[in-house]
């Protein structure tokens, strides 16, 4: 139990990650008083942690732990899970003695206990159905608390207390600390947990993927008698990780499951399709949300929802009205009749599934894509031949440089031009790129009114959507657009 109560100062190192910056949102609006540090701030974190108004101070020093100015020493410190051993705030904490804990943690003690916790977890699809979630307990009423690993577009912030029985937490199988390298999910002791995917990811920490499965097992393990179980009927792998529950399992899917999603019909930005339940028709349900993987997402999220009492006249509402997540195929802008959207791609599997349905959103539409290998398991070159299977969905690719290359083996690493070289062999356009001013460049005097341009990366890839709104504006105002020209900084 950590020994802390409102007024306390809490510090995050590492505070500029996703779920970090929730943390600290939710740490304030719970009374504390709290600062952090990182090296790397980008949007949409920056913008959270600025709006909050939470210090945060750039770099890590043994002096952002010390007594002075605005800030007493940290009755607790919270280390994310990207800091380890050799960060000299770290060092510092251990030095000092003082008082640690990890995200999950904290999370844990200080909200989850009492509340009716439902985790979502698997490889792909948890931030989305962590927020559908959010959004239907909240349109029934039931101000549920939650935590979430993105911005849902129908909440101020990805983070709310709550007053309600219940909050929802997005479960990561990343590992939780340096001093702690189980799951982060394992922490959270689930009542209910929606189960959408088991797949081999995060190639830096799980050798394969056995080794993700026995993480999945753990956790369906802690869910209690009473508890629920939602999990993709699409997998054997997610059924077999399931097979020992002690609680009720319900699964859905398309055409195999307790929950069905039938007669998938889209119109302009809306889908529609029917639920069915144990072969009886249940109703339509409508969503702006593009691509069969949303239609599970939503369907995951109604058929857990309904176990809480929530009515299908509510749930058909709060889906309908559910405006989808930032950086989640989000429309950033549009100049020059060139439509520009930012993906979070972390894994072949999502990449391939947000291609489906840009083709389908975008139906007619020449579609580019520019990928920033970034992620742990996209640096590698273990998925290499299902990320080029992926890229075959696009009209065009272009392929920028691995993130931080030098700090993946060379044995291990993807190479890009490989890649390319694949691409072109089945007759795909495609090309090497650089950082994102270099791809804005090369990319500018050839995109045409019409195309659409889907920048897929885990992080803010250089600004590249700005860059490329600010070209189209700058062409579309008349002015030429040629190699070698000068991408302006200002904004559109």
């Amino acid at each position: 139990m950590i020994p802390l109560s409102p007024g306390q100062r809490v510090h995050l190192i590492g505070i500029a990650g996703t779920g970090m910056g929730a943390l600290a949102g939710l740490l304030q609006e719970a009374g504390f008083r709290v600062s952090g540090s990182d090296e790397e701030i980008y949007p949409p974190i920056s913008t959270l942690l600025a709006e909050l108004r939470i210090p945060v101070l750039p770099g890590y020093r043994a002096s952002n732990l010390e007594p002075g100015g605005p800030n007493p020493a940290p009755d607790l410190v919270v280390i994310g899970n990207a800091i380890s051993r050799g960060n000299p705030e770290l060092e510092a904490v251990l030095d000092a003695k003082l008082p640690y804990a990890s995200l999950p943690e904290t999370l844990r003690e200080l909200f989850l206990r009492g509340r009716e916790t439902v985790v979502v977890a698997g490889t792909h699809g948890k931030t989305t159905v962590s927020s559908i979630l959010a959004w239907i307990f909240h349109s029934a009423g039931l101000d549920p608390g939650f935590l979430i690993g993105g911005l849902p577009s129908n909440f101020p912030r990805s983070f709310a207390h709550g007053s309600g029985e219940h909050f929802i937490v997005e479960g990561d199988e990343y590992d939780t600390a340096f001093f702690d390298k189980g799951p982060k999910f394992l922490h959270y002791r689930p009542d209910a947990l929606v189960l959408t995917s088991v797949e081999f990811d995060h190639a830096d920490i799980y050798p394969d993927l056995a080794a993700v499965q026995t993480a999945f097992k753990r956790l369906v393990n802690l869910i209690p008698r009473r508890g629920i179980i939602l999990a993709w009927a699409g997998s054997e792998t997610v059924r077999e990780c399931c097979s020992r529950a002690f609680c009720p399992v319900e699964t859905f899917g398309f055409e195999k499951g307790d929950w069905q999603a039938k007669n998938l019909r889209c119109q302009g930005e809306t889908t529609i399709f029917a639920v069915q339940v144990r072969g009886e028709p249940l109703g339509l349900l409508t969503t702006s949300l593009s691509g069969e993987h949303n239609v599970s997402n939503v369907l995951a999220a109604a058929a857990m929802v309904s176990h809480y009492g929530i009515s299908w006249d509510q749930i058909q509402e709060a889906v309908r009205t559910f405006r989808g997540v930032r950086r989640r195929m989000e429309i950033v802008g549009e100049a020059g009749g060139v439509i520009v959207v930012d993906d979070f791609a972390h894994h072949p599997t999502a990449i391939r599934e947000t291609l489906r349905a840009a083709r389908a959103r975008f139906a007619g539409q020449r579609l580019w894509v520019l990928l920033e290998p970034r992620s742990n398991t996209l640096r590698r070159n273990i998925l290499e031949r299902e990320l080029i299977e992926a890229l075959a969905h696009a009209d065009r690719v272009v392929i920028a440089e691995v993130y931080r290359k030098d700090r993946v083996p060379a044995a291990e690493r993807l190479e890009p031009a490989r890649v390319v070289a694949s691409l072109r062999d089945t007759g795909m356009p495609a090309d090497l790129g650089g950082d994102a001013d270099s791809i804005a460049e090369f990319l500018l005097p050839q995109l045409q009114p019409g195309d659409v341009v889907l920048a897929m990366s885990n992080g803010a890839f250089g600004g590249i959507h700005q860059k490329l709104l600010a070209g189209l504006t700058w062409r579309a105002a008349g002015n030429p657009v040629s190699p070698g020209f000068s991408v302006p900084q200002r904004q559109p």
